[in-house]
């Protein structure tokens, strides 16, 4: 349980610290243009910026995600529907697959405490 709360409380420094530089988020360029970077997507969609898009925050994101509720693509969609992300980013095979891995990322990182319990 300790290592459980250890996470959580890195995570919510990491927000508090990252959040700034996030809203005035890095880009990628590309042939296409420019995009966030797939971690600042993923970010915004765990920090409830992409609830109004119908993108749960949270826990909420990576049950669904683990679930296959939502997806990557769900994630980008949303990012454009928001104006976070230009309409060609839904079809960016790579940029869809950078996101998958940061939401997978994102996903392990909070299953290592089910990990440690077994």
């Amino acid at each position: 349980m300790k290592f459980r709360a250890l996470i959580n409380s890195a995570l919510i420094i990491a927000s508090i610290t990252f959040m700034p530089r996030i809203a005035g988020a890095q880009t990628v360029n590309n042939n296409n243009g420019s995009y966030l970077q797939p971690f600042n997507i993923v970010f915004l969609a765990y920090q409830g910026y992409l609830e109004g898009q119908g993108i749960p925050s949270m826990g909420t994101l990576l049950y669904e995600y683990q679930i296959g509720k939502v997806s990557a693509k769900d994630v980008v969609e949303a990012g454009v529907k928001a104006k976070r992300l230009p309409a060609e980013a839904i079809n960016d095979k790579y940029y869809l697959s950078a996101v998958e891995l940061q939401l997978s990322s994102l996903g392990n990182a909070n299953t290592i405490y089910d990990y440690e319990r077994e």
